[in-house]
């Protein structure tokens, strides 16, 4: 599809938030052009791990004006999501200029003035959706450039081959860490740890009745914090129990305040069954490596592997750092369809993970964006300088 001379919105990132904005500004009469860095849309999806599945719904997983085939099933599997997204992207009939990578932003004459390694483009108005999980986070423990076994971020597992018969230590207790933790047990590895430093909210993805964990943040969402907390605290104690005689203290917090934090509650998949035969061991939080091991507190792990499920940043800051519309943890300070009051014209979406799901919110958001966008662009930005 040609590239578009003069376009209205230039959306950048080809992944499920920029689709979806880029197709309802589109639907809202706007010329539309979407950046990609990568060769193809869905890029960060097709590197995921090779048993991942949606932890929402079919139903509230979908984006705007195009449902999730019913075939694929109520719990979505990377695969079928990234041909999903493949379809959506044509379907929308929006252009796609991938390999193009926008380096930095800046204020210019028209709006906005994107410099990218393919060149300069100005625009009104830009949506930036690069993506939630954007850039790995390895943390720089004491000693880890000394250790001789592997070291390896979870954005780079997709299997347990390679780790066959071989104890692996899997550092965090979100979903990845849990799922690989899981998978590795499942598929032949040898000793499995699991190092956890602040204890996991945890709800199971199949409940009784049909009703998923999504459902039930879609119920609590707009209660106050301190009574989501409440409430969470009381439904891990009714529905999950004790596991404290398998290393796992009850949690702190509760949901509402971890989601606020940016941990979403761990949604178990298996993850609790291996915990209690004991194929999956707890230990504590790392603190250093040592050349063949790992310490965990009091611990020491001789693992020949060490898989760190240690989460992302957003990545932004190289991008628009400088034009202070980021929160002190870089995180966009305003969310689509609001743009920053220095920055009209620049919006963020796709940065949010609620307790309703980032696919529905990105599909709210969205839609609500489009008519933002199609309003300002029939009057001129009031940049400021």
């Amino acid at each position: 599809m040609k590239r578009i001379d003069r376009p209205d919105v230039i959306v950048v990132g080809a992944g499920p938030a920029g689709l979806a904005a880029a197709a309802e500004a589109r639907r809202a009469g706007l010329r539309v052009e979407i950046l990609e860095a990568a060769d193809s849309v869905a890029t960060s999806w097709r590197g995921h791990y090779d048993r991942l599945h949606l932890h929402t719904t079919r139903r509230l997983s979908s984006l705007p004006g195009i449902p999730i085939p019913e075939r694929m099933g109520r719990w979505i599997a990377r695969d079928d999501f990234v041909a999903y997204l493949e379809e959506y992207a044509r379907q929308i009939e929006v252009p796609i200029a991938c390999g193009t990578r926008l380096e930095r932003l800046d204020r210019g004459a028209q709006g906005w003035r994107l410099l990218t390694n393919r060149g300069h483009r100005e625009v009104p108005q830009v949506v930036v959706a690069t993506g939630y999980n954007h850039t790995p986070r390895l943390p720089d423990w004491p000693g880890a450039d000394a250790f001789e076994g592997e070291l390896v971020h979870s954005s780079r597992y997709r299997n347990a081959e390679p780790y066959r018969g071989r104890d692996v230590l899997v550092v965090g207790a979100g979903n990845s860490g849990a799922e690989i933790a899981t998978d590795l047990v499942e598929s032949g590895a040898g000793q499995v740890w699991i190092s956890i430093r602040t204890p996991p909210n945890i709800v199971r993805r199949d409940n009784p009745g049909g009703i998923a964990p999504q459902h039930l943040g879609i119920l609590m969402c707009r209660l106050p914090v301190p009574a989501i907390d409440a409430l969470s605290l009381v439904m891990q104690r009714l529905f999950i129990g004790d596991l404290s005689r398998w290393g796992i203290r009850a949690p702190e917090k509760g949901v509402g305040t971890r989601v606020q934090e940016e941990q979403i509650p761990l949604i178990d998949v298996g993850f609790l069954a291996e915990l209690k035969r004991g194929r999956i061991k707890v230990v504590p939080g790392v603190t250093a490596f040592e050349r063949e091991s790992v310490i965990c507190g009091d611990r020491r792990v001789r693992a020949a592997a060490v898989i760190a499920a240690t989460g992302y940043s957003r990545g932004l800051d190289r991008l628009v750092g400088h034009l202070q519309v980021l929160d002190p943890r870089g995180r966009p300070a305003r969310h689509a369809p609001d743009s920053h009051p220095q920055a009209p014209g620049l919006y963020f979406i796709g940065y949010s993970n609620p307790i309703t799901g980032n696919l529905r919110q990105i599909a709210i958001d969205a839609r609500r964006l489009g008519k933002v966008l199609a309003q300002q662009a029939e009057r001129p930005l009031a940049v400021t300088a």
